[in-house]
């Protein structure tokens, strides 16, 4: 196994992953293995650029979720068969998929503080691989592997994003999703928690 995967992290993600019993999701991992997901760092230099960034960014959004979710549905009981756990863990866990081949890690030289250039690595976005936006590529590569999502989930991987610089068709759209399902607007808070807050430099007590 590659030496940059978080070993316990990547079990306890498989599990929660197998535990949703979906048809094919065994397959699904294998193709997350090959596109090198558990090793991908979730930003260039944002949060959690590291190798196993993305597998950790990934499992933060499924705890802001889940949490989320159990407040949610103590104030609003009649929310909650609309938002099942394994619908939750299928999106919140696999909504940047798209991420896994789309950074690489490249040598730059850079002035250090006392003004000498040193080498560094760090890395740079690739989204020549396959240009077809953000949340609709984690959509379309778990339908190409055999996750048969529903569309909740895909309202929910899709505009996980929120409405962020979107065309006024993107805006209406993801609008009339939300209005469909609480789950895509569970996903995003998660995203938006963990993207900024759990994951925000600084020191973890």
């Amino acid at each position: 196994m590659d030496s940059n995967i978080n070993v316990d992290a990547r079990s306890r993600f498989i599990e929660i992953l197998r535990a949703t019993n979906r048809e094919n999701i065994d397959y699904v991992i294998e193709d997350l293995d090959s596109w090198g997901f558990f090793t991908a760092p979730a930003s260039a230099q944002g949060h959690y650029a590291y190798p196993s960034g993305l597998l950790d960014h990934s499992l933060n959004v499924y705890d802001a979720a889940m949490n989320t979710r159990e407040w949610v549905v103590r104030e609003r009981p009649d929310l909650e068969s609309q938002l099942p756990t394994d619908s939750i863990a299928i999106a919140a866990l696999l909504h940047d998929v798209c991420k896994a081949d789309f950074y690489e890690l490249v040598r730059k030289k850079r002035r250090n503080e006392i003004g000498t250039y040193e080498e560094i690595e760090t890395y740079e976005i690739h989204d020549e691989h396959f240009p077809v936006g953000h949340g609709e590529k984690s959509v379309i590569l778990l339908l190409q592997s055999g996750l048969d999502l529903t569309d909740e989930e895909i309202y929910a991987i899709r505009w996980h994003m929120g409405p962020w610089n979107l065309s006024r068709d993107d805006e209406r759209f993801y609008r009339q999703a939300g209005r469909l399902t609480p789950l895509q607007s569970l996903i995003h808070s998660a995203d938006t928690i963990a993207s900024a807050m759990l994951e925000r430099p600084g020191k973890k007590y």
